[in-house]
């Protein structure tokens, strides 16, 4: 490769101080600042993407829609009270309160609900799921 060789010698014989090699150094500089800039930035870190049925559509969901879908699906179990729903990019977390039913129960009906959920979301990667139930607080405390 002749260009590199040439650009080596030239370099090697123009001073620091010249206005073509402090011209590529301030570019090199421009573009390296961008890349650290472009690889701070987040992003389109709140669309998790989705399936590609036809190649030429793409589509994301927002995650705040995604654990609004989450969360009305919990609410329909009987047992449920209340749900908190987080999507993250890796896991969706789920906190239910159920108040009559057994634990076990309402576990393992949300558990079966929400993985039938998370199938129908049509995400390229489906969230893990992270699900704790408990019982409501006792009132004043």
């Amino acid at each position: 490769m002749s260009w590199r060789r040439e650009l080596a010698h030239q370099l090697a014989q123009r001073p620091l101080d010249d206005v073509w090699v402090l011209t590529g150094a301030a570019v090199a500089a421009a573009l390296g600042l961008w890349l650290v800039v472009l690889a701070v930035t987040p992003g389109l870190r709140s669309l998790l993407p989705m399936r590609r049925t036809h190649p030429d559509v793409r589509a994301g969901l927002h995650r705040a829609a995604a654990a609004m879908v989450l969360r009305d699906r919990v609410m329909e179990v009987a047992g449920v009270q209340s749900v908190r729903v987080e999507v993250k990019r890796r896991r969706a977390d789920v906190r239910a309160v159920s108040h009559f039913r057994a634990l076990d129960d309402v576990r393992a009906d949300v558990t079966e609900v929400l993985d039938e959920a998370i199938t129908g979301l049509g995400l390229v990667r489906p969230p893990t799921l992270s699900l704790q139930v408990r019982r409501p607080g006792r009132k004043g405390r």
